[in-house]
């Protein structure tokens, strides 16, 4: 990218946003964060301030020894193929499974194994404990299985009625 088409993408960047860098990827992938002077931080990284309860909302883009580079309000903020590149990157990082619905359990005591329908696919995990168990803001629940993987139940009352029925018993 040369410097004078970096700083047209910073004027357009910042007469929108009021936010003066770029972002690109380098040869090997890894996201490049470019200042107004031009200072390029290779291994930029983005981080979600509150990932489960505003998702697009206060996100700070780190250099790869923690700095922070750049605070971001709103995703929505940006100009589109930043808001593209930085989602392509909180998405290849992020991991939270999504439960839509709780098919079975084997055992009202814990451990047990759950049976679960998420966004991607069925899974099956154990629970080892009710304290993994981590109640969120108003009605959503953090589910953490043997493995450390964080399974979110944005909305408990949004379940279907047998799904309530066994998480009742749970909590």
């Amino acid at each position: 990218m040369s410097l004078a088409n970096t700083n047209t993408s910073f004027n357009s960047v910042q007469a929108a946003t009021g936010l003066a860098f770029e972002l690109r990827r380098n040869a090997f992938g890894r996201l490049v964060f470019i200042d107004l002077e031009g200072h390029e931080y290779e291994g930029a990284i983005p981080v979600r301030s509150f990932p489960v309860s505003a998702p697009d909302q206060g996100i700070s883009v780190v250099s790869s020894d923690g700095s922070e580079l750049a605070w971001i309000d709103k995703l929505s903020d940006l100009a589109p193929h930043l808001q593209a590149m930085i989602e392509e990157e909180l998405a290849s990082r992020e991991f939270m499974p999504e439960i839509l619905r709780i098919v079975g359990v084997s055992t009202y005591a814990t451990p047990s194994e759950w049976q679960v329908e998420t966004n991607r696919g069925v899974s099956t995990f154990t629970l080892k404990g009710e304290e993994d168990i981590r109640r969120l803001a108003q009605s959503a629940l953090l589910i953490a299985d043997t493995h450390g993987i964080q399974f979110l139940i944005r909305d408990s009352k949004a379940l279907d009625k047998p799904s309530r029925k066994i998480l009742d018993r749970f909590l």
